[in-house]
């Protein structure tokens, strides 16, 4: 029988394995044909010769990917080992580094190859369409790019908006004015900040209108100057709502658009302003196209498992 033995450099073994070694159980039920022994700071795995090599080559992206982001999970494995190579998850020189330092000392970094392909297309163009179902950490990712921005200096203040669209729900029965009607609704807005900047500091640029979280209608009539504008949600404009927006745009802006078409909760009939520019922009120079999927999913490994079963029975429709 074939031996591989693999010595953790660097790397915190009891971190790398898990707790009770639950990785490296993740890891046996992948590799079902091999035997694979965690000791010390040594992995051991006996088998075919062809198996231990494969293993060999994902062990490598694994240790590389820990190495990165100090951080290991169920679905960080999966996505690993079913990646079709290394350079998938190797980082650039601007798409793998910290984006920004959040509350408490979060480190804030693009996790997957799609979404440091969105860092890397927001550094080479000002207006960027990002494009993949929940969970994909769109919005996430670019709320942290434009905090960024902010920091640096790069610009003098942040837009987030979406269309106020009711996801079968009807806002006008939610009590309170205006703001307190819709603030619920802009809640992912505020939950990506939250994490970013202290809750005073975020309060105080909220007062200011140096952050600015609002539905898609208050933009009319404005130009955008000096601003990193995110649209979320925008598989919820229509035509009319995604021109007035993408004509918004001003001098030293950066414009991020997120949405998911799988998810479009306009009335029948009424075409999807965000399928609409997909097709009408997709050769114009200065913008750029990202299409996240459930490789990229980074909230519980469950959400995955259900935007499969769903995109299943919709082939069969």
């Amino acid at each position: 029988m074939n031996e591989l033995i693999l010595e953790l450099k660097q790397i915190s073994a009891n971190e790398f394995f898990g707790p009770q070694n639950k990785n490296i159980k993740l890891l046996n039920g992948y590799f079902p044909k091999l035997k694979i022994v965690a000791r010390g700071n040594k992995i051991t795995a006996y088998g075919d010769k062809n198996l231990l090599d494969e293993f060999d080559k994902r062990m490598d992206m694994l240790f590389s990917y820990f190495s990165d982001y100090n951080n290991l999970d169920e679905n960080i494995i999966e996505r690993i080992l079913a990646s079709e190579s290394k350079e998938e998850y190797t980082t650039s020189d601007e798409s793998g580094k910290v984006l920004l330092h959040g509350v408490n000392g979060r480190i804030v970094k693009a996790q997957t190859t799609n979404q440091r392909k969105l860092v890397d297309m927001m550094n080479q163009n000002d207006m960027v369409f990002a494009i993949g179902p929940a969970g994909t950490g769109k919005t996430y990712t670019g709320v942290a790019l434009a905090v960024k921005a902010l920091k640096n200096k790069e610009v003098k203040r942040i837009i987030l908006t979406r269309p106020a669209v009711e996801a079968g729900e009807n806002l006008g029965f939610l009590p309170g004015d205006l703001k307190e009607k819709l603030d619920p609704y802009m809640q992912p807005l505020y939950d990506a900040l939250r994490d970013m900047i202290p809750a005073e500091k975020l309060d105080n640029y909220i007062e200011k209108g140096i952050i600015q979280i609002a539905p898609l209608a208050f933009m009319r009539g404005r130009t955008l100057d000096h601003a990193f504008v995110i649209l979320d949600e925008g598989q919820n404009t229509t035509h009319a709502q995604m021109k007035m927006f993408l004509t918004r745009m001003g001098k030293n802006a950066k414009f991020l658009l997120t949405g998911d078409p799988g998810q479009i909760d306009l009335p029948r009939r009424v075409i999807s302003g965000l399928k609409e520019a997909l097709l009408i922009l997709k050769d114009i120079k200065g913008v750029g196209m990202v299409f996240l999927d459930d490789k990229d999913v980074i909230r519980h490994k469950l959400v995955k498992k259900v935007i499969e079963a769903y995109k299943n029975i919709e082939n069969r429709e």
